[in-house]
């Protein structure tokens, strides 16, 4: 699938209600070292969304990235599959997931499972989560 960047008003209603609730998530991240503040949403095969934010340790690696609470949040509901991702940046620039992040959007996606990267401005950018991690870990091989 080719990127296609637009500005969010143009982003279909089921797009601009992810958008609502990873900037819902975004507000309660805990950020106090790095001030970068992530929320981030997950629509599962149960027809539901489910947000997640950002929480930083002062033991730097202990921290949890937004997508990482968003699925557990999902898992906690019994919901298995993620049908679509959302990642808001607290600036103008997209906010890719991490590596980790991806390899965690693999456990619960499929190669065409959209992900929307917005920006603070409204942009945002879609494309298959193939084209974030075309060469996932799996232990089928």
């Amino acid at each position: 699938m080719a990127k296609i960047t637009q500005n969010i008003a143009a982003a279909s209603e089921h797009t601009q209600g992810l958008l609502s609730l990873a900037k819902s998530a975004q507000l309660n991240a805990h950020a106090p070292y790095s001030g970068f503040r992530v929320g981030a949403s997950v629509l599962a095969n149960d027809k539901q969304s489910y947000g997640g934010c950002n929480v930083e340790n002062a033991a730097y690696p202990l921290g949890q990235c937004a997508e990482a609470g968003a699925i557990s949040a999902m898992v906690l509901a019994g919901a298995t599959q993620i049908k679509e991702v959302l990642i808001v940046s607290p600036n103008t620039d997209f906010c890719p997931p991490c590596g980790g992040c991806r390899q965690k959007i693999s456990e619960f996606a499929d190669r065409n499972t959209l992900v929307h990267l917005a920006t603070s401005e409204g942009k945002i950018k879609t494309l298959n989560f193939a084209d974030l991690l075309p060469f996932a870990f799996d232990l089928d091989g």
